[in-house]
């Protein structure tokens, strides 16, 4: 039944628009304007973004049967002590099927292209929003458990997270709401300076990780004597924290592939790695954050902050608002600006594959 199928052409890097150039990837790129069935269909060929799709959208079953898990086995909704792990759970199906999303429909143009990566941007902020929100509550070392940093943190993540967003969106197309046309539709910087443009993405997502991260690092690097919270979780902790910087290495380097270009165009190139490394660190995570509240829940309950809706599922909420607010900020001059031609982006359309202008 399969062979009956069509599948899409692939083509190289000289034949799509310079929007969708990867770093040292050479081939196997999709057509600049497939349909969605087109996007669909190239999930059962191997394209440089299979596996990129597939990294991320299988993961995501597993953490929402995690989430389930959670919610109808330890009946959530009845404990508030429960609520951030509810919410890091939730950010952790959120971010992979954002990212599985954007992988899979970023060929139909160069503007949905930029609009799905916006949703994979937020989706990622969420997530260090999720992680501090459940760090918050059970990873803190006892010694700053309530004080005046833990009570700072949360409100400082919440402001980090909206930074995320709007800078690594700015990567992309720099102000919103600037009058797009023909003529600067050149000003964006995913086309004047792909270097800046990926040396800013990696700072936006580096700081809020860093910043969430403190009260681990002091726990697990720098603490010392009473107070430190040094128990069996550490070793999970470790091993996140490993795998965190493993995928942030993967991300700035464009490691193997810019060795040895068009070797690993579809398999085994650095973002597929980064992904893979990516899940087994949150993993890593979840499995942390579940110890640290079994072992630590009858100190917490007496010494942390209360958990309360205000500081918990409605920080969350409030952060999926304004996200969503920063994405139709920078989404709707792309759906409004007129439809440019091929030769505005550098491009003749002879070096286009034989579809309508692949620029819009």
């Amino acid at each position: 039944m399969l062979s009956l199928i069509r599948l899409p052409r692939v083509f190289t890097i000289n034949q799509v628009p310079k929007v969708f150039h990867e770093h040292s990837i050479i081939s196997g790129y999709r057509h600049p304007r497939s349909s969605a069935t087109d996007c669909i269909l190239s999930l059962f060929q191997l394209t440089n973004e299979t596996l990129n799709i597939w990294t991320h959208f299988l993961p995501t079953w597993y953490f929402l049967w995690k989430l389930v898990t959670v919610v109808l086995m330890q009946t959530a909704w009845q404990d508030s002590f429960t609520w951030p792990l509810v919410i890091f759970l939730i950010s952790c199906c959120i971010y992979p099927l954002a990212s599985s999303c954007a992988h899979t429909f970023s060929s139909m143009s160069a503007r949905a292209r930029h609009i799905c990566f916006f949703f994979d941007y937020a989706a990622l902020s969420f997530y260090s929003l999720g992680s501090a929100t459940i760090y918050s509550a059970c990873v803190f070392p006892d010694k700053w458990v309530n004080g005046l940093f833990h009570q700072c943190y949360l409100p400082i993540a919440v402001l980090n997270t909206l930074l995320c967003t709007g800078v690594a969106c700015f990567s992309r197309l720099g102000l919103p709401f600037l009058q797009y046309n023909h003529d600067t539709i050149k000003r964006f910087p995913e086309f004047w300076s792909p270097k800046f443009n990926k040396s800013l993405r990696v700072v936006a997502f580096a700081y809020p990780y860093l910043f969430v991260h403190i009260p681990l690092f002091y726990r697990v690097f720098l603490c010392v004597g009473d107070g430190c919270t040094d128990n069996d979780t550490n070793y999970l902790h470790y091993n996140h924290i490993t795998l965190a910087f493993l995928t942030g290495f993967l991300f700035a380097t464009h490691l193997p592939e810019r060795l040895a270009p068009g070797s690993f165009d579809y398999i085994g190139h650095s973002h597929q790695l980064f992904h893979v490394c990516g899940i087994l660190g949150t993993h890593f995570q979840m499995k942390a954050v579940e110890q640290d509240m079994a072992t630590r829940r009858p100190w917490l309950l007496d010494h942390s902050i209360p958990i309360t809706f205000s500081n918990s599922l409605g920080v969350a909420l409030l952060c999926v608002l304004l996200n969503l607010i920063i994405i139709g900020l920078y989404s709707l001059p792309l759906l409004t600006a007129p439809v440019c031609q091929a030769e505005r982006y550098g491009k003749s359309l002879n070096k286009v594959p034989p579809k309508e202008c692949a620029c819009s």
